[in-house]
């Protein structure tokens, strides 16, 4: 009774930390101009580029989404390596962090073939139900024709249906 009670509980501690990590992840990316006036303060006295507030709101998605995956790995490998966590836990842990390495892998893929389709640039978050991809801007902004080949290459580097993808641009 009590390996149930305290594998519940070590089951509640991962979802809480994970729903933690993918709270600020998304928190952080719903406030660009937030992030993008902290960034703008440090690059503004390096000259980074001609346009540095797209430049810096894609860098800035970037980093937000990798320092929230890595909190999350970091404590599911905590889980995985504790021995006084039971096997299944721990196992369950390690399934987490494949999962999360996974989803990495498949938003770097996407985000570089959005990227060589003639996109300027893209971030692409891969939720536990969704898709968000945010494109940098266009001239004239995406049409229709845009839309369809952007959920295509996330379709097939995802896994996702098109329903589940969101496309955003970024202003």
């Amino acid at each position: 009774m009590k390996k149930m009670k305290r594998r519940g509980a070590v089951y509640g501690v991962i979802a809480l930390l994970l729903c933690t990590a993918v709270y600020l992840n998304w928190s952080y990316v719903g406030t660009p101009d937030e992030l993008l006036a902290a960034e703008q303060l440090e690059t503004k006295q390096e000259q980074v580029s001609a346009d540095p507030k797209e430049d810096d709101y894609f860098a800035s998605s970037r980093l937000t989404r990798e320092q929230a995956r890595d909190e999350a790995v970091s404590t599911l490998k905590e889980i995985s390596e504790n021995e006084q966590a039971g096997q299944e836990a721990r196992d369950e842990a390690a399934a987490q962090i494949s999962a999360l390495a996974e989803d990495s892998v498949a938003e770097a893929n996407a985000e570089s073939m959005i990227r060589a389709k003639g996109y300027q640039d893209a971030v692409v978050m891969i939720g536990s139900d969704s898709v968000n991809v945010v494109v940098a801007m266009a001239e004239g902004g995406l049409s229709a024709a845009d839309v369809t080949v952007i959920k295509d290459i996330v379709v097939s580097e995802t896994g996702r249906t098109a329903g589940q993808i969101k496309i955003t641009e970024a202003l």
